[in-house]
């Protein structure tokens, strides 16, 4: 079983903001597999599906983001899952341009305090993540203030992209491995970016 976890905010005031970019790509998988993520299990809403060959759960925590650890805390025990091994999260990251895709087969928090609790509460840095860019074009006073507010409508065809490609990275993670999808999409910004 492969478990893999969204960071966000329940609430529809929460949905479309920076912060709930870990929501909105486990929505997007569920979408593309034909499956609801609306079963209340491990403080959660969660659904069951096959993606890449392998059996996953979905999970998108209802903890509120600092608190995210408690929950997959619950759902790593309730699945049996090696976190090191099994478990995937996805979240957001001010850090890079929005529509980037950075894979890390672990790390520290690097001040995000979702995945810092997800740290924190399972006691080890091993842990897969896919970090998606919500960083702005431009400098802004308040981080915490940008990444609960919500998305600009010019904002959604990169949006879209992005959930799409974090969407496909779980799939190449599942099938072939970590480094593969950080040989892809990884390299692939770094080549954008260079061409540019």
């Amino acid at each position: 079983m492969k478990l893999i976890v969204g960071l966000g905010n329940p609430g529809i005031e929460y949905q479309f903001t920076p912060h709930n970019m870990g929501f909105l790509a486990v929505d997007r998988i569920a979408e593309q597999i034909g499956i609801r993520v609306n079963n209340r299990n491990c403080r959660s809403q969660t659904g069951r599906a096959v993606l890449a060959g392998q059996d996953v759960v979905l999970a998108k925590p209802e903890t509120y983001m600092n608190l995210s650890g408690a929950s997959v805390r619950e759902l790593v025990r309730e699945y049996e899952v090696q976190p090191e091994q099994d478990l995937i999260v996805i979240y957001d990251e001010l850090d890079l341009p929005f529509g980037s895709i950075r894979i890390r087969p672990r790390g520290s928090s690097a001040g995000h305090n979702g995945i810092a609790s997800v740290i924190g509460t399972l006691g080890t840095q091993e842990i897969m993540r896919i970090r998606l860019g919500v960083g702005p074009d431009h400098p802004v006073g308040d981080g915490a203030r940008y990444v609960l507010s919500q998305f600009k409508k010019a904002q959604y065809p990169v949006l879209d992209q992005v959930l799409e490609s974090a969407a496909e990275a779980a799939r190449v993670i599942l099938k072939d491995g970590v480094q593969a999808a950080m040989n892809r999409f990884n390299r692939k910004e770094k080549e954008e970016a260079s061409s540019t």
